[in-house]
């Protein structure tokens, strides 16, 4: 969906601290956030209230109580996306989204306790305020049945307007527009108000998630020292300016243009300096967090030079499935995931059995692998790395 994205929390706590509780505190998640396809959350909004959270996005749920201020810098865009206007969504996509914010979802979103195992960037890692050791906490998760409303409202009127602009495409899902025509345009709009839901979204849940640990450990937020290092966005259209070499021009200077950069299973990795990012990260770059899903590793990195240079500012977003949900069930058959993360140390709570089935590790790639990939080609810089301990899935 558009703007799945993740965002990570660090704490001032160490296993010791949370290992006898992990059950606890995985019931508690799972009790205060809810979870599952087509599952309503806590928040009770009216169309005035939707409208003003698709235009101010996290910024609107900080503004309510949801959160801190300091939410908002630490989150690409801050939290919230120009250019949203409610007037370009649908009555259907309207009524999905009222009841779901403040939902994790299902299939490969997910709200994980994490240790740190490894520290590759010491230096980097201290600006994070990260170390071997220590305990965050990752929610992954978009802008559930709305972004999935919004893309099959656009993706009818993309379908029919292509004859009209003369584009053909080997296949549907790729209906497209000019991106200056009015379909174009509107769907930027539509877009962008599905982006800054998902960043509310996270946002409610980011609140919840430090209700649940002061609960259940009996300490402030403030001595949990659970603040947001940073959120990404995974599917989503930026405007951004890019230098592109003059071909076949006499002089090797690059010419600065802007573009409409879409990220679809990539993440943003701009370098130090960028204006682009918050300024406590200006000498090391901007953060990208790469999850795993359940049984699996996953990894902060730092945006670099070269992925501008040859990625457009980008980096990968995940392992990625080698297995179909399909199959992956069918590979399953038999076997108890549960079990089988339990041997490893790690409690899962999960709304459907099949959600476990479908999201095993069996089913992606090694993330170890793909990481490393990005880092020994320069597209982002390896800081850390998460290995679960405790798990909530759809």
């Amino acid at each position: 969906d558009i703007n799945c994205g993740v965002r990570v929390l660090r704490t001032n706590i160490e296993l010791k601290d949370v290992k006898p509780r992990i059950g606890v505190l995985i019931n508690t998640f799972y009790n205060n956030i809810p979870c599952g396809i087509g599952m309503a959350g806590k928040l009770r909004l009216s169309n005035a209230e939707i409208k003003e959270v698709l235009t101010q996005g996290a910024k609107w749920m900080i503004k309510k109580g949801f959160g801190l201020k300091e939410d908002s810098i630490n989150a690409e865009e801050q939290g919230c996306l120009q250019g949203a206007d409610p007037s370009k969504i649908s009555t259907r996509a309207f009524d999905r989204g009222k009841p779901q914010l403040g939902t994790l979802g299902a299939g490969n979103h997910f709200l994980e306790i994490q240790l740190i195992d490894e520290i590759y960037d010491k230096k980097s890692a201290d600006v994070m305020g990260l170390q071997k050791g220590q305990i965050t906490c990752m929610i992954h998760t978009g802008s559930r049945g709305f972004g999935h409303q919004v893309c099959d409202d656009y993706l009818r009127i993309l379908e029919k307007c292509m004859q009209k602009y003369k584009i053909t495409v080997p296949d549907k899902e790729l209906a497209c527009a000019p991106i200056n025509s009015k379909e174009g345009k509107d769907y930027i709009s539509a877009m962008a108000c599905a982006a800054n839901y998902a960043w509310a979204n996270r946002q409610a849940i980011t609140h919840w998630v430090r209700e649940s640990f002061t609960k259940v450990l009996e300490v402030s937020v403030e001595e949990l020292g659970l603040e947001l290092i940073y959120d990404v966005a995974h599917n989503i259209a930026k405007f951004e300016k890019h230098r592109l070499p003059q071909m076949g021009k006499q002089s090797d200077a690059d010419k600065e243009i802007e573009l409409c950069v879409h990220r679809k299973g990539a993440t943003r990795s701009f370098p130090p300096g960028s204006p682009f990012i918050p300024e406590k990260y200006k000498n090391i770059g901007q953060p990208v967090l790469i999850p795993g899903d359940m049984g699996t590793a996953s990894y902060i990195l730092v945006g670099t030079e070269k992925a501008m240079q040859e990625t457009f500012g980008s980096t990968c977003h995940g392992a990625g499935r080698v297995m179909s949900r399909h199959k992956a069930i069918k590979a399953a058959k038999g076997r108890s995931i549960d079990n089988e993360l339990k041997q490893k140390g790690i409690t899962v709570k999960a709304r459907s059995y099949k959600t476990l089935m479908e999201e095993m590790s069996d089913a992606y790639k090694d993330i170890d692998k793909v990481v490393n990939i990005c880092h020994n080609s320069g597209l982002s810089k390896k800081v850390a790395r998460m290995v679960p301990i405790g798990v909530v899935k759809g």
